[in-house]
């Protein structure tokens, strides 16, 4: 904590205009409407001073969050006090590059992305003009929906590796992209800043029905008008994991003030005041539900915070146990 207290009084010395909140609550800051306050959240307004804040909790031996929209992450009740997290929604630079490809920052949103692509005539971009996430939050988990994913039109990614505190740029098959996740992810120490894309010619007029015909499906399927992170576990190889949730009859399925949405059984919504552990209580029981009945196990799609909240991946004949933050084990139910 001491680290953590010199490197924000030495930010705030070196950047005095910066946007730098203290002890912000995530809930703020956060799709599910959840979550206690951080120790500080830095909003950089350009790539410059971003490193900047990085060399300085480099220097004191601290490493930031990087925090896109929060539309994947299930933060804490009880807040993160040791931890600094910089938000890239400043970072909003997008452009056309003389050779027709698209570079755009690492705060852009996935549907200013893909709208932007629909009026320069450019397809394959469609999928994501309904994703809430943001262009580094949409690469670091290689964002996808019906039959696309960023990993099909992205051609390089700009990123910032903490540990050597030096700008990189990796081209796609560099990237490590599979299904919702990225080397970005599973390494860990890199902040990405831009990437470029290279979606192919289309028509206008045809691209944008695409984006309204998949607009719709979302309205139709999805729960928009409640609080969430959108799927609650990712898709096991040969099952979707909304059918098998809802096959266990847990569609509607309540803990507190989190819900099995009565919608899509993918999502779990905060019907109103949920907690952090309702969410996490609830997700439990239906990975270990699923599981009893059909042996497929769920894995998370959302972040959850500290890494000690993470839905172990033990094997799926093992005990699962939750950590909590005294780091006493619990059982999970």
């Amino acid at each position: 904590m001491e680290n953590l207290e010199t490197a924000i009084a030495q930010i705030k010395q070196e950047l005095p205009g910066l946007c730098l909140m203290e002890n912000e609550p995530m809930s703020a800051h956060s799709s599910f409407k959840i979550g206690g306050p951080a120790r500080a959240l830095a909003v950089p307004s350009d790539v410059s001073s971003l490193s900047k804040i990085c060399h300085i909790l480099k220097l004191n031996k601290l490493a930031p969050m990087l925090l896109g929209n929060g539309t994947n992450i299930l933060f804490p009740d009880e807040g993160l006090p040791e931890l600094f997290i910089i938000s890239t929604e400043k970072l909003t630079k997008m452009f056309l590059l003389p050779d027709g490809a698209i570079y755009a920052e690492a705060g852009v949103s996935l549907a200013k992305l893909s709208s932007f692509a629909q009026q320069n005539g450019l397809q394959g971009l469609e999928f994501a003009s309904g994703i809430p996430g943001t262009v580094g939050g949409g690469l670091l988990m290689n964002a996808g929906a019906y039959g696309g994913e960023l990993k099909d039109v992205v051609e390089s990614v700009v990123y910032y590796f903490l540990p050597q505190q030096t700008l990189l740029e990796a081209p796609a098959e560099a990237c490590g992209f599979g299904y919702r996740t990225s080397n970005f992810k599973t390494q860990g120490g890199c902040a990405i800043l831009s990437a470029v894309f290279r979606p192919e010619k289309g028509d206008k007029d045809q691209i944008a029905a695409k984006m309204r015909e998949l607009n719709e499906k979302r309205r139709e399927k999805q729960p928009l008008d409640l609080p969430s992170a959108g799927s609650a576990f990712k898709r096991p190889e040969g099952h979707f994991a909304a059918a098998l949730i809802e096959q266990a009859g847990l569609k509607g399925y309540t803990v507190g003030g989190a819900q099995v949405s009565e919608k899509h059984s993918g999502f779990v919504v905060n019907k109103g005041n949920a907690t952090s552990k309702d969410v996490y209580d609830l997700m439990m029981h239906v990975r270990n539900t699923v599981y009893t009945q059909t042996g497929v196990f769920l894995e998370p799609e959302i972040i959850i915070l500290p890494p000690d909240y993470a839905l172990k991946d033990e094997t799926p004949d093992a005990p699962i146990y939750r950590i909590d933050v005294n780091e006493e084990t619990l059982p999970e139910e």
